[in-house]
């Protein structure tokens, strides 16, 4: 861009100006803007960089206008920052002001009209640069404003081109792009193809916004239901979770917020005609569609179909989950590769282990036969009496010795002073027991106020002992993982750490809880610092009725809950 003069270009500028807005589809004032610093950074070229120098373009008329401005500041100015400095070309102290102009004041500012001038090649070239980078940047930020808000929405494109398996995608008003993992498998797509995509993410980075598409996401598959199915677009019919194994397989729980309408039946459609439609899309993946339910045993279940399941045992603390299946429902319940329990643990939320009744059985008699030993060791009673401790749910020795004696008394074969004997031989254990440990700590070094912070027991302190744990600052010292034990990669392999109480099998929240009572005790930090236990809610009565009905059993010494499936039929998943 060539100026000669400035009346003679006015409304060639304007010109300018409105067709690169309408082109980039960007605001006209963005424009001028731009082609104003363009001419600004022009002036100083050509007058000198230190000069203050300002262009301005009337927005109606196109009138350029181009000044120079000095500004008077103190006589004692000094520079904010290293970086600055008194610059005499755009500044004038105040004493030297007055000498010319007996109103100077601080702040006051000059300004000098200059005259109109050529742009050499130089101004030219670095106009051009200043008005491309502006309009560039204005096209990002409105990239960026035009898809932020659109996240979680299908968008039909064209592909541009395919890059390293990277598939990028004309949107209209900007590109996306489909990374190789976000596509489903064997899908190939050509230039000039029509697509439809998932924007999943927008991130506003410095290369400019990049939106990324997905056709692998399960919220693209949700979205094409509510596409498909009216009463999902209406949100008659929720889709609460859904897992996705690309290309191949797929779970998706649905809830009816109106009782006379079927999720399932809706979604499936009549002869599956709207699930086809999206499987098609999906190119053949298949679908089970489950109703979502609140009771968690029950969604466990429902998710692992086709699989039947026996019991399912829950570990709220480490968000585990126990399944018990027959045998011969071990590989269905598993599914191919592992897809099908891997797809219920997405969809769940929960980590599920799945074991057969033969299992099962194998481990409660290998429980109860240690059980039944260790009675026998610590009361010195004969295998009959430990058994039937054992099957009246006394799990450890500490359980027998701290019971109500009446419970104790109560077992059949058993009296009042029975009772009174396997609890008194129970505590005399227990005390032996105790002071062997605390032999044990304080041989190993330990000493006394790691055993005072709450939360650590003997068993603990001579755990912590053997490894190396020796004082509240060691302890304090720890990390959760060298208590919990965890893994770190080692010449490119994954290799596993113990923990010092692995054995224990702490919880995330209580070996950092232990660890915070230790920084506490050490002085380290306050008390008031440690997480307050939040107050526990009323509980909850309510009677549980239909073929979705479990019963709960609530084991206080495991920590877990145990759900028993009642008898008669239950409700399978639909799948296409």
């Amino acid at each position: 861009m060539a100026v000669t003069g400035i009346s003679a270009n006015r409304l060639e500028l304007l010109s300018i100006a409105d067709a690169v807005a309408r082109e980039k589809n960007i605001d006209r004032e963005i424009v001028i803007d731009a082609i104003e610093e363009a001419i600004q950074k022009g002036a100083k070229s050509r007058y000198g960089a230190h000069h203050d120098i300002r262009a301005k373009i009337d927005h109606k008329t196109g009138e350029l206008s181009l000044t120079r401005h000095t500004t008077i500041v103190a006589d004692d100015w000094e520079p904010e920052d290293e970086l600055e400095e008194f610059n005499d070309s755009a500044m004038v102290r105040l004493r030297d002001a007055l000498k010319r102009d007996p109103e100077a004041e601080i702040g006051k500012e000059y300004i000098e009209v200059l005259p109109p001038f050529e742009f050499g090649r130089v101004q030219t070239q670095m106009a051009r640069q200043v008005v491309t980078g502006k309009v560039r940047e204005a096209e990002r930020a409105n990239q960026y404003e035009e898809f932020k808000d659109r996240v979680g929405e299908i968008v039909n494109g064209t592909v541009k081109r395919v890059e390293y398996g990277n598939t990028i995608v004309d949107l209209g008003r900007g590109e996306g792009i489909m990374r190789r993992d976000q596509s489903i498998p064997r899908e190939v797509f050509n230039v000039g193809d029509r697509v439809r995509t998932y924007i999943y993410d927008v991130r506003p980075e410095a290369k400019g916004p990049q939106v990324m598409l997905s056709r692998a996401h399960p919220g693209f598959m949700a979205k094409l239901f509510s596409q498909e199915v009216p009463e999902v677009y209406d949100g008659v019919i929720e889709i609460r979770a859904a897992a996705r194994d690309a290309g191949s397989r797929a779970k998706m729980a649905v809830l009816s917020n109106d009782s006379s309408i079927d999720p399932v039946g809706a979604c499936v459609g009549m002869r599956g005609s709207r699930v086809q439609a999206v499987v098609a899309e999906l190119q053949g993946e298949k679908i089970d569609i489950i109703p979502w339910v609140d009771d968690e045993p029950t969604f466990i279940v429902n998710a692992l179909a086709p699989a039947e399941v026996s019991k399912v045992v829950l570990d709220e603390d480490a968000d585990r989950v126990e399944v018990v299946v027959p045998d011969d429902q071990l590989s269905l319940a598993i599914g191919r590769r592992g897809q099908n329990v891997r797809l219920a643990s997405q969809l769940t939320g929960w980590q599920i282990d799945i074991i057969t009744e033969a299992q099962d059985s194998e481990r409660r008699q290998k429980e109860f036969a240690e059980r039944t030993g260790l009675f026998q060791e610590a009361l010195d009673v004969d295998e009959t009496i430990a058994q039937l401790l054992v099957t009246e749910g006394f799990a450890t020795v500490e359980d027998l010795a701290y019971v109500e004696a009446y419970e104790v008394a109560e077992i059949e074969g058993f009296d009042e002073d029975t009772a009174e004997e396997l609890q008194t031989r129970a505590r005399e254990f227990l005390e032996r027991q105790a002071t062997e440990l605390d032999n044990k700590r304080k041989a190993l070094g330990v000493e006394d106020g790691v055993l005072e912070i709450e939360g650590v027991t003997p068993q603990m302190a001579v755990a912590l002992g053997e490894g190396g744990v020796k004082t509240i600052e060691d302890l304090a010292d720890l990390a959760t993982d060298e208590i919990r034990g965890g893994h770190e990669i080692r010449g490119g392999e994954r290799v596993k750490l113990a923990g010092v109480l692995e054995s224990f099998n702490l919880s995330q929240e209580a070996a950092e809880l232990l660890i915070l009572r230790a920084r506490v005790a050490a002085g380290w930090i306050d008390a008031s610092e440690l997480p307050q236990p939040e107050p526990e809610p009323e509980p909850e009565f309510e009677d549980v009725e239909g073929e979705d009905a479990f019963a709960r059993e609530y084991d206080d010494a495991e920590g877990e809950v145990e759900a028993v499936e009642p008898e008669g039929d239950t409700d399978e998943p639909q799948d296409a």
